[in-house]
């Protein structure tokens, strides 16, 4: 068990409340949504971590197997802008789900350097089993929410990405590419 002492606590909240918070981040730091935000994805990655654990993976195994599952051929090179690991990172990882077979590799067809990667029928089970801990626990947290009110907190998670970001699936996702590379 950590120990945090929150002694103050409440006070600091009272006055952060009131616009007077003091301390050295100042006044305009939004402490509110800040710790929303930890736990809600501590919680959201916490539900598949305990499935993923069970495979000996992680959270990068969980990114790379829910992202070649969503974009079918996707590069390695554009896999590794989407998660912004280094390259040995990736390696490792995708070593582990290509050998137990969650993911397999193809050459591209116009240029055979390029490697395309594909979920396998193991990598889907996976990737379904995973959305549906994170589907539920989103459901629950939608309820009784109005879908004017989802469309905001949609309109508020797209405006957390930057937007510059060159990333050709961030792009896809976004609306703002009319696909993958072809490179």
């Amino acid at each position: 068990m950590p120990d945090i002492n929150f002694a103050g606590q409440a006070s600091r909240s009272l006055e952060a409340a009131a616009g007077q918070d003091t301390g050295p981040v100042g006044p305009a730091a939004r402490w509110d949504i800040i710790e929303l935000l930890f736990f809600a994805y501590r919680d959201f990655v916490g539900d598949p971590d305990h499935v993923l654990d069970q495979f000996g993976f992680g959270r990068a195994h969980h990114r790379v197997v829910h992202f070649v599952y969503r974009y079918p051929g996707l590069k390695v090179a554009d896999l590794l802008d989407v998660l912004r690991i280094t390259k040995q990172s990736l390696g490792r990882v995708l070593k582990q789900l290509l050998d137990e077979g969650y993911i397999v590799q193809k050459s591209g067809a116009a240029d055979r350097r390029q490697r395309l990667l594909f979920a396998t029928a193991k990598g889907e089970a996976l990737v379904a089993q995973l959305a549906g801990l994170q589907t539920d626990r989103i459901t629950r947290a939608l309820r009784g929410i109005e879908p004017n009110e989802v469309e905001a907190i949609s309109r508020f998670l797209s405006g957390m990405i930057d937007r510059d970001d060159p990333d050709k699936v961030l792009q896809t996702i976004l609306g703002t590419d009319s696909g993958m590379s072809k490179e």
